[in-house]
């Protein structure tokens, strides 16, 4: 799965959504995601690390714009590009988990697959 997920190209277009309700949840997210950083823990995990970084990057870019709905198509392509990198992290460090889940905590993994955010038809009721 991570091989299919590391070679698949993403169609995020930054154009079709509303890039200033990411940029306010991420702003508002800062001080959560400046404690994730703390945790030397956590630091140790090289991929998360990154995933931390990408997340910090998407939500500078995004602050530092005055009017996200007037952008040029080349801001657009650059923060999609942002978009698309942080999302292909965040993929990745679900999947480690998921592993982890499956291996060590089984139920969790259970509700976890029940509730996954990347199954539209998920739903919590065991069937």
């Amino acid at each position: 799965m991570r091989k299919n997920i590391k070679g698949h190209e993403s169609n995020i277009n930054s154009k079709r959504s509303s890039l200033t309700e990411v940029k306010d949840f991420l702003v508002g997210k800062r001080p959560f995601l400046l404690n994730l950083l703390e945790n030397s823990n956590l630091l140790e995990h090289e991929s998360f690390t990154e995933l931390l970084w990408a997340v910090f990057h998407l939500t500078d870019e995004l602050a530092h714009r005055r009017d996200l709905a007037k952008l040029p198509d080349t801001d657009y392509q650059h923060l999609s590009g942002d978009i698309k990198r942080a999302y292909q992290h965040l993929i990745l460090q679900w999947l480690d988990y998921m592993k982890h889940l499956k291996q060590d905590y089984p139920y969790l993994f259970s509700l976890a697959m029940r509730t996954s955010p990347f199954d539209t038809n998920a739903s919590v009721e065991v069937k």
